[in-house]
């Protein structure tokens, strides 16, 4: 395999997004909606990976998202070559086992992608990439970490370790999601990135280190894709199989476990979206801070972010709030407290 070896991409789209209620429900993802761009955040994906070096892509998505996914691929006129249907959420360790069992080329590289994420600077996502690539040839697996811009507690961190060649690192350690002072220490010290949750490596690679830690994993994966049924493009693993693998993360699975692991570090206006803050913070604001969408009139507002997508929403005399209408529900919250939405849910549940 050389540097010009076709990557494939694999995109996990089985998210709910729960945090972005109430326009990101169960049966229209916050993947599937047009957040940041006029294309959808999977659409926004898939066209990072238009380019040479990158072979179509291989998209796991649930079984309920089968017809909008592909519907939206085909309006890019670059279809999946092929969709695999989890049965049921299992994490991502399962998830892209399945997607290294899907490709013919066990040696092919594949590049482990969120559907959801924005990646502003493309092209020095594609540096990264080119940078990380002679080590995958020898089974090395890749994560990619985000350069911080302040002490988030939201996100996980990676620890630099000795340089393997320029701009490639050996991890050495993975941390959960830290208390403030702990980030802010990480921040200082200087060696620390953001767990952004995008791999790179082998099917073979990848399927062996899986093997060696979660060995159940891998024979409930290869049961459930032997089993599988087909149509076209579309994969659907056995269910009973499937759910025999255990749910579990990439990174508790493989990443944190494994000998050969690096990380590159990289700048590329990257945001998970992953709250209504979070895209307050990314959006084009207007002169007075606000981001509105739909039919909205806002007087004497500042720092607010308003999206309709039905209901008109009129404003006066207020700031820093987040206010969303979608069909018959309405979401008011202070700025600052996106987090709280998947509490408030929960709440709604009860």
């Amino acid at each position: 395999m050389t540097l010009a070896s076709p990557i494939v991409p694999v995109i996990l789209s089985g998210g709910s997004g729960t945090r972005l209620w109430p326009m990101s429900r169960p049966e229209m993802p916050k993947q599937m909606l047009a957040l940041t761009a006029e294309e959808t955040m999977l659409q926004l994906t898939v066209s990072r990976i238009r380019a040479e070096r990158f072979a179509a892509p291989v998209v796991v998505a649930s079984a309920a998202h089968a017809d909008l996914v592909e519907a939206q691929l085909d309006a890019m006129g670059l279809p999946a070559q092929a969709l695999i249907l989890e049965p049921a959420g299992r994490n991502t360790a399962p998830a892209i086992a399945l997607a290294a069992l899907a490709v013919e080329d066990r040696t092919a590289p594949l590049l482990v992608m969120p559907s959801d994420h924005v990646i502003a600077d493309v092209a020095a996502f594609h540096e990264a990439i080119a940078r990380a690539m002679p080590l995958v040839d020898k089974g090395w697996l890749i994560t990619f970490g985000i350069t911080p811009d302040g002490p988030e507690t939201g996100y996980g961190y990676i620890q630099e370790g000795e340089a393997i060649v320029p701009g490639v690192h050996r991890v050495d350690r993975f941390v959960e999601k830290p208390p403030l002072e702990a980030a802010q220490k990480m921040i200082a010290s200087g060696d620390h990135v953001w767990n952004g949750g995008i791999f790179l490596f082998r099917a073979d690679a990848y399927l062996d280190a899986l093997g060696n830690f979660e060995p159940a994993m891998v024979e409930a994966t290869t049961r459930a894709m032997g089993l599988a049924t087909r149509d076209g493009t579309r994969i659907t693993p056995d269910a009973a199989a499937f759910a025999s693998a255990r749910s579990q993360s990439i990174d508790y699975a493989v990443m944190e476990r494994a000998e050969r692991v690096a990380v590159v570090p990289v700048a590329m206006g990257w945001s998970d979206v992953g709250s209504w803050d979070a895209l307050h913070a990314i959006s084009d604001r207007d002169g007075e801070g606000n981001v509105l969408n739909g039919e909205v009139i806002a007087l004497d507002t500042t720092n607010c972010l308003v999206r309709s997508d039905r209901a008109r929403v009129a404003m006066v005399g207020v700031s820093d709030l987040i206010v969303v209408a979608s069909g018959d529900d309405i979401l008011i919250l202070p700025r600052g407290r996106g987090q709280d939405v998947k509490r408030l849910l929960e709440a709604m549940k009860e």
